[in-house]
């Protein structure tokens, strides 16, 4: 069975984000702009973009423009972790939960001293970081150091298979316009609290603050998409 023009401009356009081509965070190319590209009406276009949301590849603003999300990594034998509605990735980010609560807890019984470098390296990059990409690589580094440091190669592989679907770009990472200065200071609080138990050795206070965490993003990507 033959695809669509629509279904042809979405596979072009998803190669491209899933290639890095367009980076996360990046605005792709206008309308009218992808209309010239791909010889295409505005209808075509769009329904290629509603494509490209639906699964999870891309977010539309009025009047801002389409931006690429964080896309899946695939991995053979891994389907079951796959995220393509919200349904789905608010259940991923609940096995997420599961997993980086215990082990954070793991990881605050004993850290070596190069375990710990690595989670405050992951942190002073998170700190630093200014674009979408560079902050989500450094949000995931932050959370994998934690699971390398539980001891646990099957937290590790977990997160691993999870790997950019682990970490839900929001709208406020998507353009300047739309990021909260009070939102990413209290992300960076959250992690700054996961750091300082796991150098503390406490496992509870390690594992609250990542649920608290967990919980806190879940809840400001709510508040989010009942303001959109």
């Amino acid at each position: 069975m033959s695809m669509t023009r629509a279904e042809e401009i979405a596979r072009v356009l998803a190669d491209r984000i899933v290639e890095g081509v367009i980076a996360p965070g990046d605005r792709l190319p206008s309308e009218g702009g992808l209309v010239e590209e791909f010889g295409a009406s505005r209808t075509v276009v769009r329904e290629a973009l509603h494509r490209l949301q639906s699964r999870g590849l891309v977010r539309t603003r009025v009047g801002s423009g389409s931006y690429a999300l964080t896309p899946p990594v695939p991995t053979a034998g891994d389907d079951w972790l796959g995220a393509h509605t919200e349904a789905e990735r608010a259940e991923l980010h609940a096995f997420r939960i599961a997993v980086e609560v215990e082990a954070a807890a793991l990881a605050a019984r004993s850290p070596s001293p190069q375990e710990i470098a690595e989670i405050d390296a992951a942190l002073d990059s998170l700190a630093q970081a200014t674009l979408p990409s560079e902050t989500v690589d450094a949000d995931f580094a932050f959370h994998r150091a934690i699971a390398a440091a539980s001891g646990n190669r099957y937290f590790l592989t977990a997160l691993d298979r999870m790997g950019a679907r682990a970490i839900i770009l929001p709208p406020a990472r998507i353009s300047d316009r739309e990021r909260n200065a009070a939102d990413s200071a209290a992300v960076l609080a959250e992690h700054r609290a996961v750091a300082d138990a796991i150098r503390l050795n406490d496992p509870v206070a390690a594992a609250a603050a990542v649920r608290t965490h967990l919980s806190a993003s879940t809840a400001r990507r709510a508040a989010r998409e009942s303001r959109a």
